[in-house]
């Protein structure tokens, strides 16, 4: 979905006055970033602003930072396992992020305590098991993980 898209969206469902006057802007603003941008009669909107931002720095901060701000968390598609691959190693991957991660809240709660610090790098574990989680869903839901045909019998 292109921004403009999203936009007319939003707009079914917020009021593009009110929008208007929270962010200071004019109504004119707000209904152009609902059209198609530049060369016809839309105009850049903070949403195609913030992705070209994403695509120019390579950093998924900003991206985090924009989910966060909707109350999420943001996670990277994670990469594609190969059709055929085998099931077993890439489960226990997950089973070992999985210890990882309890094992981190485990050192990190000894103290019957959780610093900031222990609690970044509780998320950082967090986010890698749902990153590698994702990833075997995703294959799951593409067939990678199909049983293959049994040799014949002689």
């Amino acid at each position: 979905m292109d921004a403009h898209e999203l936009m007319r969206e939003v707009l079914k469902r917020t009021s593009a006055k009110q929008i208007a006057a929270d962010m200071g802007l004019s109504l004119s603003l707000i209904y152009k970033w609902a059209e198609p941008p530049e060369g016809e009669s839309g105009a850049s909107s903070p949403l195609d602003r913030v992705g070209q931002l994403v695509r120019i720095t390579k950093d998924a901060h900003i991206a985090q930072w924009v989910c966060e701000q909707a109350g999420g968390f943001y996670i990277r598609n994670p990469h594609n396992f190969p059709p055929g691959g085998a099931l077993i190693p890439v489960t226990n991957d997950i089973v070992q992020e999985f210890a990882d991660m309890l094992a981190t809240i485990a050192m990190s709660a000894a103290d019957d305590a959780i610093t900031k610090d222990e609690a970044k790098k509780i998320r950082a574990r967090w986010e890698e098991l749902k990153s590698v989680t994702e990833g075997f869903v995703r294959a799951a839901e593409s067939g990678t993980f199909r049983a293959t045909a049994e040799p014949e019998k002689k």
